[in-house]
């Protein structure tokens, strides 16, 4: 008798990553066998970043999670014993249905990308919840303020495309590791390199991407707001600028051109730790080079400064007319492209139509002291999915001393008994990617994608649609919106009537795997204005921020924590400290997975040879890093890579997996950015110290 036929199933990588790759799963006998890059989606190229490509060792890892349990020990003892789906549904809506008799809001949902789904990580969940009339919670912990920062200038998550890119003669990598974090669009910058492109780099740590880059330029954390402040003076002096493009697409430069006037580099110099010299010329030649084109990611946007230094940056193309150019603007998402309907996916109107208490929401990246101290009313159920915070939220004592509150009821869906899950009373399995139905737009692209299930849930793993319509049922909630299959979300993802959706249809996907946005080639979305923001221009002035009470004008924000700002503090605390993901890990995804562990070895730190030398640190040290809200251990790298007076920890460890019980978190800060509300990881003052093994 003849082998079944393996069959492949056309999927999506669902993680937090840029590239949003096709996948191809190879089944045969109802196991996945192999997983792959789609040749055929040009952005993916038939390659998997080195974590994905180990696909299947997540999927049928041993430590997967694969029936209920309820909490038998202490939180964050992480003792369970086994239970059936029906006891911890009814457990779940009995305690839900007890809160929500006084009052709903005291339940929060926690998420974020742990997929970046439109099915799984953005529908039946807010519409569970709208229902119920749960807290809301703002999703910031990753890029909110830069997202503000640059929808007040650009007006929405737009910029060039990033295939386009292979033309431009002068790239800024700015506050990003593409090599690390957005593999796929990398082969396009150094497709421009081979085309005799200049690279330079923007990052306080010479990482892998600034490695292989013509120029590094490492400025001190939370000071590019600063640095693109003195490039826009420089442009405007010499005369870099293009006037016919301000005068007829920008808003505001007269008074733009009077903020920057005394911003020069010899003003931005002590603030960075640039040479002026340096930052001149980099203005100049961004100023000349063209077509020129800025990359940025999210590293920047997390200090204090975050949101106004991505609007800096976001001037700059529009005052050289470097819109006009297919390779030529700037790129920090494309997320905005999609035109996906939330309002359909997530239902809003399910909250208004059933309650009329005004909503409260929650900042995600302050949950430690909103657990503890969260009065109008307190949160007293938190369900957590997509997500890990006792691992990845600033302030991490903080976060445990609330998780562990006896008095609050916390479910956990996951994939493996993490951190976070170690504080949970009800511990659900959750499916992965290969397990449920699935539709993906993306934040460094322009082609959205369909993912289909390829295998059964493993044990009795169920996906997060699945457990909100349960829960709908169990809480005798009649909403038709809240018993939708996943492919009837999935045909709802993206507006129809939009014409960028045309050809993005259901049937298409489903044959094809993906298909691109319908926007021309060239992509070229501001060459002519049209620019998102109210008044259709790039805005210089905003009378968005200035209606927010903000500044309206590009300014720089200096870091909460640095000699500059609070000196008093520096001399307590001399180093700064950024802590930039491990090659490893994607957030603390893969960072439980032994191949994974043993390529990254143990948490590290590297230090400059002169601040080792200082502090009596030999290479191989256990070192304690600590400041007033923790301190945790990690091994000592001694390098150049970091520029004295600055420690680089590469993260997230799982805090059980560590070594201490402790990771970087413990020591960053609670403090949130200018605008957008987004966490300061990388405005962060620390001491070290050598320690006994």
């Amino acid at each position: 008798m003849n082998a079944p036929t393996p069959k492949v199933i056309r999927a999506a990588c669902p993680h937090d990553c840029p590239d949003t790759c096709a996948m191809e799963i190879t089944v045969e006998n109802g196991r996945a066998v192999k997983v792959r890059g789609a040749d055929d989606l040009p952005f993916t190229n038939g390659a998997l970043c080195t974590k994905v490509a180990h696909y299947l060792d997540r999927v049928y890892s041993p430590q997967r999670l694969r029936y209920p349990m309820k909490r038998v020990g202490r939180k964050g003892e992480g003792r369970f014993e086994r239970i059936s789906w029906d006891e911890a549904l009814d457990t779940i809506a009995a305690k839900f249905r007890g809160i929500a008799d006084d009052d709903p809001r005291a339940i929060l949902p926690y998420s974020y990308a742990g997929t970046m789904g439109l099915v799984q990580g953005s529908s039946m969940d807010c519409r569970f919840f709208h229902r119920l009339g749960a807290s809301l919670l703002d999703r910031t912990i990753c890029a909110s303020a830069g997202a503000a920062g640059w929808k007040a200038t650009i007006g929405a998550s737009v910029g060039m495309d990033p295939e386009a890119i292979v033309d431009a003669k002068l790239i800024l990598i700015w506050g990003g590791n593409p090599i690390v974090s957005n593999l796929h669009g990398w082969r396009y910058i150094l497709e421009a390199k081979r085309r005799g492109a200049k690279l330079v780099c923007i990052d306080p740590w010479r990482s892998q991407t600034a490695e292989k880059c013509d120029v590094h330029l490492a400025p001190w954390p939370g000071t590019d707001g600063a640095l693109a402040m003195a490039m826009m003076q420089v442009l405007i002096a010499d005369g870099l600028i293009d006037r016919e493009y301000i005068a007829a697409y920008t808003l505001g430069f007269d008074a733009l051109a009077e903020r920057v006037h005394t911003c020069t580099p010899e003003w931005t110099a002590p603030l960075t730790g640039l040479p002026a010299e340096t930052i001149r010329n980099l203005a100049r030649e961004y100023g000349s080079v063209k077509p020129a084109a800025i990359r940025l990611n999210y590293g920047l946007n997390r200090c204090a400064g975050g949101g106004m230094a991505v609007r800096n940056i976001a001037c700059l193309p529009a005052l050289t007319g470097a819109w006009r150019h297919p390779a030529g603007g700037a790129l920090l998402s494309t997320s905005g492209n999609f035109p996906v309907d939330q309002q359909a996916l997530e239902r809003p109107d399910l909250y208004t139509a059933h309650h009329s208490r005004p909503t409260r929401t929650i900042n995600m990246s302050t949950i430690g002291e909103d657990l503890l101290t969260a009065n109008d009313p307190p949160i007293r159920a938190l369900y957590v999915y997509n997500s890990n915070p006792v691992a990845v939220a600033p302030n991490g004592a903080r976060v445990r001393e609330g998780f562990a509150r006896e008095d609050l009821f916390c479910v956990v869906h996951e994939l493996f008994q993490t951190d976070t899950a170690d504080y949970a009373d009800i511990l659900l399995p959750a499916t992965s990617q290969f397990e449920h139905r699935d539709v993906h737009k993306s934040y460094g692209h322009l082609y959205a994608l369909t993912n289909q299930p390829a295998i059964e849930p493993l044990g009795e793993a169920k996906p997060n649609s699945e457990v909100f319509r349960l829960l709908a049922a169990r809480l005798s909630f009649t909403d038709a919106p809240l018993f939708e299959s996943d492919d009837e979300i999935a045909a709802q993802a993206f507006k129809r009537r939009d014409l960028r959706a045309l050809g993005v249809d259901p049937e298409t996907l489903a044959a094809r795997g993906w298909a691109r946005l319908n926007l021309p080639r060239p992509f070229t979305p501001f060459a002519h204005g049209d620019f998102l923001t109210p008044s259709g221009k790039c805005e210089f002035h905003s009378e968005s921020l200035a209606a927010q009470g903000f500044d309206p004008l590009p300014r720089w924000v200096p870091p909460h924590e640095s000699p500059v700002s609070n000196p008093a503090l520096a001399a307590r605390y001399p180093l700064a400290m950024i802590s930039p993901p491990a090659r490893n890990f994607l957030n603390t995804s893969f960072a439980n997975l032994p191949r994974f562990l043993e390529q990254e070895g143990s948490p590290k730190l590297e230090i400059h040879p002169d601040d080792a030398a200082r502090r009596g640190i030999t290479a191989g040290d256990r070192l304690r890093i600590h400041n007033d809200r923790g301190a945790f251990h990690a091994r000592a790298v001694i390098t150049d890579r970091v520029r004295a007076g600055l420690v680089v920890c590469p993260s997230v460890w799982w805090r059980k997996l560590s070594g201490d019980g402790e990771n970087a978190n413990a020591v960053t800060s609670p403090a949130l950015t200018d605008i957008g509300g987004g966490p300061t990881f990388y405005d962060c003052l620390v001491e070290v110290e050598g320690v006994q093994p």
